[in-house]
């Protein structure tokens, strides 16, 4: 086919042409011959004109290029400062003065009061060791116990109107009296370590 040929035939095909439609004019083989002319519809893309699918983690990788970590804004520190970010600064300026100036005071007062705060301490620790010598310790553990039973067998006996008890339950509600009798000698002797 000859170049004339080829004009012509172009030339009829331009002619045909609907609105949007576009012709691609012939391209040559690698044996040297030409391929025809083609006429492409209004809103199709050739595949070779395709743009090749990239996820959005590349595209942002394009878009940032070398501007850091996500979230990153380099003249952030050339922003004005807002009236509240301002404020907010100056609180916290204050905070810290305040702060400063309570553990001052603080420092002072443990100067000239320790030997006061010594010895309010040295009788805090003696009536400490009085209440927590062992004999308080196993009398205030005893009184413990002997609540907890009572509480117990009051609750049984609650239950007694109800419904048929054992021997050993009832056992428990003949103990109770005895129970009371004697916390109420052990928070009596309590009493009296802790006064003495």
């Amino acid at each position: 086919m000859s170049d004339d040929e080829r004009k012509k035939q172009i030339a009829e095909l331009s002619k045909s042409l609907k609105e949007g439609e576009r012709l691609v004019g012939p391209t040559r083989r690698p044996d040297g011959t030409l391929r025809k002319p083609i006429r492409i519809r209004a809103g199709y893309t050739p595949q070779d004109e395709v743009a090749i699918y990239q996820p959005k983690g590349a595209l942002l990788k394009k878009e940032m290029g070398s501007a850091g970590p996500p979230g990153y804004e380099p003249d952030a520190d050339s922003k004005p400062k807002t009236k509240s970010v301002k404020r907010n600064e100056r609180k916290k300026e204050k905070r810290i003065q305040a702060a400063l100036e309570k553990e001052k005071n603080v420092s002072e007062v443990e100067d000239s009061g320790k030997q006061e705060s010594l010895e309010a301490l040295t009788s805090q620790v003696n009536r400490l060791a009085v209440q927590d010598s062992p004999q308080a310790q196993d009398i205030d553990k005893r009184i413990r116990a002997l609540k907890k039973k009572i509480r117990l067998t009051e609750a049984l006996e609650q239950k007694s109107a109800e419904q048929d008890l054992k021997p050993e339950q009832l056992e428990k509600l003949a103990k109770l009296e005895d129970w009371r009798r004697e916390l109420k000698l052990l928070e009596d002797e309590k009493g009296e370590t802790t006064v003495s």
